[in-house]
């Protein structure tokens, strides 16, 4: 592990492996280095490229400073990026996939020059009520500081049964992702209004790849193949069987051709 310092003096923790071009790994809500599927990832991709897993602020071994900004996200990936030598692909899975698409584009292809993204989100013009009242209701509880509720109201939007529910709450993955409650609006801010920014992606430079599992309900696909269609040079592929879940020795092929044809 190393660390880099933000602008904002906050400490962000990270990882390499292999060799090669680098991709900079940004996970989802609720995950880190520690839990969640960058680590795996990492390292089938390490088989051809540098791989970059580092804890979000706020996660892992990294730190936090107030108040959160979408922008402070962005520099951190930037500290990165200046620490292991740029430009890199950014690769983001579900709301990391938001984060990344959005550094992408502030950052400019002087320090990122390819974009993946694995099933953000986003929801089409007119879907995005169950988006708001999720927002709204997270916001309370956190306000409130009920991480318990705000995890609860986390897993009922990304749709977790209520069966499996009362067995998370008996796990010891409960406790882990309830320290991380907080993080849970950092994601919901990088999604913004939750409608693909259509002004960002038409604006990035770079090749764009759209990912979804062949397996994933149709309304996780959209974020992906809407970001493909958009973007100047964009691309969208299904892997054949996968979920939002997806195994790492599935996607690895995927981004590392995808990183050689982008160079």
């Amino acid at each position: 592990m190393a660390t880099v310092t933000s602008a904002d003096g906050t400490h962000i923790a990270y990882e390499t492996a292999g060799a090669g071009p680098a991709m900079v790994l940004v996970d989802g809500a609720s995950c880190h280095r520690a839990s969640g599927p960058m680590r795996p990832i990492a390292a089938a991709l390490a088989r051809r490229l540098t791989a970059v897993a580092y804890d979000r602020r706020g996660r892992g071994e990294s730190g936090d400073t107030l108040p959160f900004a979408v922008g402070r996200e962005i520099e951190d990936i930037a500290a990165l990026i200046d620490a292991i030598g740029g430009p890199v692909t950014l690769f983001g899975i579900s709301s990391g996939g938001a984060l990344a698409l959005t550094a992408a584009a502030a950052l400019g292809p002087e320090l990122v020059d390819a974009l993946v993204v694995y099933e953000p989100p986003y929801v089409p013009e007119g879907a995005q009520e169950p988006a708001q009242a999720y927002t709204a209701a997270l916001h309370d509880a956190l306000a409130r500081g009920d991480r318990d509720a705000a995890v609860e109201l986390f897993f009922r939007r990304v749709g977790v049964p209520e069966d499996q529910l009362a067995g998370l709450r008996q796990s010891p993955f409960w406790s882990g992702t309830v320290g991380l409650a907080p993080t849970l609006a950092y994601d919901d801010a990088a999604l913004g209004d939750s409608l693909v920014p259509d002004e960002v992606v038409a604006a990035l430079r770079v090749p764009v790849l759209g990912l979804a599992g062949g397996a994933t309900p149709e309304f996780l696909r959209y974020g992906a193949a809407t970001i493909a269609a958009e973007a100047v040079d964009g691309h969208y592929a299904e892997l054949p069987g996968q979920t939002h879940a997806v195994e790492a020795d599935a996607l690895a092929p995927v981004l590392t051709d995808f990183v050689a044809s982008a160079r």
